[in-house]
């Protein structure tokens, strides 16, 4: 039996040539394609789900990210509540916070944006995709602007709030977190998605948590265009290097490619159950 994949996070809508991307992803085993519907903002939404109905391998989400927060009208957030509703949308995502880059909205309005689409999820009955990603890294002027916020910390607080009571689950996507905010990511009903960042020299405490991660709650993805994985990196990202970051995770956890590959797509089904039957 080959091994299959699922890529749990890309996005799609950003090709020009999608359909030797989708070749080539199905040359490299990856079955299943969970295309991003973010676009470049909220009036794209519907491009994931365009192509979910074109190709019977992708599935979407449909979401506002954080840094299009600002745009996160009523109008918009009721798009959003039509297109969740879709049975190829099987969640509502990325959304989440970003306190990195300096342009992004002010932290009220990316939390206000996050708090009503975990309400549009939860009204349909669907899991989210979470983007978090701190100003620790980023220049000083948008150090300045974030302050002391914690990002992964208002995350959690937020989730904990408003998403928990639910008892629906997520992802949290491209995780880069340390052990602490796993474990509460997982305590909170998360899957722990590992893109190719993971593979890279420098990301060891990603590399800690792939490695020690509950196996039933771990999914792997590419983020393409972006993070292409190992010695791609700087390369444009496809979906066919899903099976790249998943043979460094698998070694990582002492197992075979083959066993991380259905570990993974039996994860991911388990979460969207409604994709198995379609």
């Amino acid at each position: 039996m080959k091994t299959m994949w699922v890529d749990s996070h890309c996005h799609l809508d950003s090709y020009d040539d999608l359909p030797d991307v989708l070749a080539n992803a199905r040359a490299a085993q990856v079955k299943t394609l969970l295309a991003i519907g973010i676009g470049e903002g909220p009036e794209e939404m519907h491009r994931a789900l365009d192509l979910a109905h074109a190709h019977p391998q992708i599935f979407a989400t449909a979401g506002i990210h954080p840094q299009e927060a600002h745009r996160s009208t009523p109008e918009a957030l009721a798009r959003l509540a039509e297109l969740a509703a879709d049975p190829r949308c099987l969640a509502v995502g990325e959304i989440g916070l970003d306190y990195y880059h300096l342009e992004n909205p002010e932290i009220p309005i990316q939390q206000a944006a996050f708090v009503a689409q975990m309400k549009i999820a939860a009204a349909v009955r669907k899991p989210i995709t979470i983007h978090c990603r701190t100003s620790e890294l980023a220049i000083p002027a948008a150090k300045a602007k974030f302050g002391s916020a914690d990002a992964w910390e208002d995350l959690l607080a937020l989730i904990a709030e408003h998403w928990t009571p639910t008892a629906l689950p997520g992802i949290m996507h491209c995780f880069s977190g340390n052990q602490q905010q796993a474990d509460r990511s997982l305590a909170a009903g998360f899957y722990l998605s590992f893109a190719g960042n993971v593979t890279y020299p420098k990301s060891t405490t990603i590399q800690d948590v792939a490695r020690v991660a509950p196996a039933d709650r771990i999914l792997v993805e590419t983020d393409a265009p972006f993070l292409a994985p190992g010695g791609l990196r700087g390369q444009r990202c496809e979906p066919a290097y899903t099976a790249l970051t998943g043979e460094f995770v698998a070694e990582l956890r002492g197992i075979s490619a083959e066993q991380l590959a259905e570990r993974t797509t039996e994860n991911f089904f388990r979460l969207f159950p409604s994709a198995r039957a379609m």
